[in-house]
């Protein structure tokens, strides 16, 4: 046996045996893969929630992460990085311990690799795998890693004006076609790294079930499929049906899991060029339906080319001198069909894409090149309403964007970046770096810039508004660590919006600060404050003039979280959290949250409950706070005025195959009888959902 390898085993075994001593007993070479609770690895990137963060895709990604481990002896470095888990300094080390041992035995051998210390390690065990052989197509189609079914329905007890009779003395006509259950349906056969077969249902509350082919809805309101092999020689990647596209700094083509800005102020400034991947969230919009192949086509040379035909829902405006008649006037994807016109407004629009992505990866993962080129092409012609912030929109039938991006490691910088070019002529651009400054610290700065007639519709880089057009930013972040108890970590951002925006009526700017301390004094007990404050221009309201007068606003929050997790047992968090918000100058709406979590843990049951008082001046200063959900679903309400927010949740295992969710959520106010407005109306204080979850692992 060679040294090299003896030497390895024996770290294997002392490792283990360590693992063993710190962790919890085990009997095999594999370390036995916990559950996860996705909710709180959200909130440790995201204390305080956005309502910029697309927290639907962002939980399905993470969802794709957990149920598709990456086998340590061949993920990249882009995919371990995408884990948003292992620092620079430790992507070093362990790209350097593969490349001059070889493969990697166990997850133990994690242990050895210098810079690995233990919570890191079990952060990352969910997320990783260790195959020794690569089996055979036919092999592991009879050994999948994951096979299941799930099946969810939800409701909210009381009702909406949506699903009341109509009233005759009333001028609104309008009710929902369906029912108020919102039920969902989910299978999914697949193998790490050979095969992923998956098919997703949907329908909201109010939606009825219908057969309209030539708009794509085919029994539930939506539907996704898919079919993908991986890893078969040349063919690196093959999906038929549905998919997303990640590449580069996701200018031109973005995936769903794009994080923004959070406590993770270093890692998430920059993006994995990850490739192809199923499309598997039931969101209606921002994904490809078709066909799309990776091929190697020479050594550390990838070209991915892909087609898509899909249908979007949009809103037409009837044009007399248009050359068809008739032109878009937005593309809408809130992915709700309810009444008459929603339903008139789904897979209006036929859209064809076509998708060609180059990377050449430089010799021992130093780094990498890629060229990428999307083309977009509508049915109707798109023209946005004429107003002065609309001026510079996309307007026409079709898009063609090219772009190129890049990163490179040089000693201790990583420098990465991407340029981009849409048919208007306008450009794109994201450029910055990573940085350890020393064990303890580490350093991040950015530059972004995006032309006001720079167009891109599946694109998803750093912005601070909803999109990557009419936009200039620097963004600078640290962190700083001490030991393993403490770490404080910051950002600034400074952006400026050089034309017009939605309610701005002038060029306007602004910047965004946070700063937050951890404090982790064991593996049982975390601590942690956090300070956020974002200054942006809007319009003054009440105005009345023909241009709304401009002033900034500050908004403003602080939190103070304290959490006890005994494994296996029990978990006590409470939480305090406060903020305002305001024009300069003048009187600033106030809001508070303190909520006290439980969880109960026995051998086959977990019970989770909040109870929760808030109080605000009113809905400007509403606050978000996370809550525990089913697997694969989230819930992150608005709290505002006064009144109390409660639930309670229950996880039980029916059998070694069968698991069930119940879950009860109730928001109680204070000051007032009637809950929102329009179709969602409810008569009363009070607002009660309940859902059910099953599911089948085969």
């Amino acid at each position: 046996m060679p040294a090299p390898l003896l030497v390895r085993i024996l770290l294997v075994l002392i490792s283990s045996g360590a693992f063993f001593l710190t962790a919890s007993p085990a009997h095999a070479q594999t370390p036995p893969r916990r559950e996860i609770d996705i909710q709180q690895f959200v909130q440790e990137l995201f204390p305080v929630p956005s309502e910029d963060i697309n927290y639907s895709d962002l939980f399905e990604s993470l969802f794709q992460l957990y149920a598709n481990p990456r086998d340590l002896n061949i993920a990249t470095r882009d995919e371990l990085a995408a884990t948003y888990i292992l620092s620079e300094s430790q992507l070093d080390a362990f790209m350097k311990y593969r490349t001059e041992l070889g493969p990697l035995l166990s997850l133990y051998e994690l242990q050895a690799i210098p810079g690995f210390d233990l919570p890191t390690i079990r952060r990352l065990q969910p997320f990783v795998t260790v195959q020794t052989r690569q089996l055979t197509l036919r092999e592991s189609l009879k050994n999948p890693t994951q096979h299941f079914l799930i099946l969810r329905s939800e409701r909210l007890l009381e009702q909406q004006k949506g699903f009341s009779d109509i009233d005759t003395t009333s001028r609104s006509r309008t009710r929902y076609a369906g029912d108020p259950y919102q039920t969902y349906l989910r299978y999914r056969y697949s193998r790490i790294g050979a095969y992923s077969f998956g098919f997703t249902a949907e329908k909201d509350a109010g939606e009825i079930l219908a057969w309209r082919p030539d708009r794509q809805v085919f029994g539930a309101d939506f539907t996704s499929f898919h079919a993908q092999i991986m890893n078969r020689g040349r063919l690196k990647n093959l999906i038929i049906g549905d998919f997303q596209m990640q590449a580069g700094q996701g200018v031109v083509m973005a995936a769903g899991f794009a994080l923004g800005k959070g406590t993770e102020t270093i890692l998430t400034t920059y993006r994995s060029t990850l490739g192809l991947r199923p499309y598997t969230s039931v969101l209606e919009a921002g994904f490809f339906r078709g066909a799309a192949a990776t091929v190697n086509v020479r050594k550390n040379l990838d070209v991915t080319l892909f087609g898509s035909a899909t249908r979007r829902d949009a809103s037409l405006n009837e044009l007399s001198d248009g050359p068809d008649g008739t032109v878009i006037s937005s593309l809408l994807t809130a992915g709700l069909h309810r009444t008459p016109t929603e339903r008139a407004n789904q897979g209006l629009i036929p859209e064809k894409n076509a998708g060609f992505h180059a990377l050449y990866t430089f010799p021992r993962q130093s780094g990498k090149i890629g060229l990428t080129a999307l083309y977009t092409h509508f049915d109707k012609s798109l023209q946005r309403r004429d107003l002065p912030y609309n001026k510079f929109e996309f307007t026409g039938k079709e898009n063609l964007t090219v772009g190129l991006h890049g990163d490179y490691h040089w000693q201790n910088f990583h420098f990465f970046g991407e340029g981009a070019r849409s048919q208007s002529g306008g450009l794109g651009g994201v450029g910055g770096l990573i940085v350890p400054l020393s064990k303890a610290l580490d350093f991040t700065f950015q530059l972004r810039h995006y032309d006001r007639d720079f167009h891109t519709f599946y694109g998803n880089p750093i912005t601070e508004g909803s999109r990557p057009i009419n936009e200039s930013g620097t963004y600078w972040g640290l962190r700083y660590k001490p030991n393993r108890r403490w770490q404080i970590s910051g950002f600034y951002d400074r952006f400026h919006f050089p034309w017009l925006k939605y309610q701005v009526n002038a060029p306007s700017e602004g910047n965004d600060r946070l700063l937050h301390v951890r404090y982790t004094p064991n593996k049982r007990f975390t601590a942690f404050a956090l300070f956020h404050e974002e200054h942006k221009m809007r319009n003054v309201p009440g105005n009345t003039s023909p241009l709304a007068e401009v002033a900034s606003t500050i908004r403003r929050t602080a939190v103070l979280q304290a959490e006890y997790d005994v494994p296996l047992r029990f978990a006590v968090r409470t939480r305090v959290q406060g903020g305002n918000f305001g024009f300069e100058g003048t009187s600033r709406s106030q809001g508070i949250t303190v909520l006290q979590d439980l969880t109960w843990r026995f051998s086959r049951l977990e019970l989770s409950g909040r109870v929760a008082f808030f109080a605000t001046d009113n809905y400007d200063s509403r606050q978000y706070v996370y809550e525990k959900d089913v697997l694969y679903a989230f819930s992150l309400p608005a709290y505002y005025d006064q009144g109390t927010r409660h639930y309670l949740m229950l996880r039980y295992a029916l059998s070694q195959n069968m698991r069930i969710w119940l879950r009860w959520s109730q928001s109680r106010f204070f000051n007032t009888e009637l809950i929102s407005s329009g179709l969602g109306e409810i008569q009363g204080n009070t607002r009660s959902e309940v859902k059910a979850q099953v599911m089948y692992s085969f």
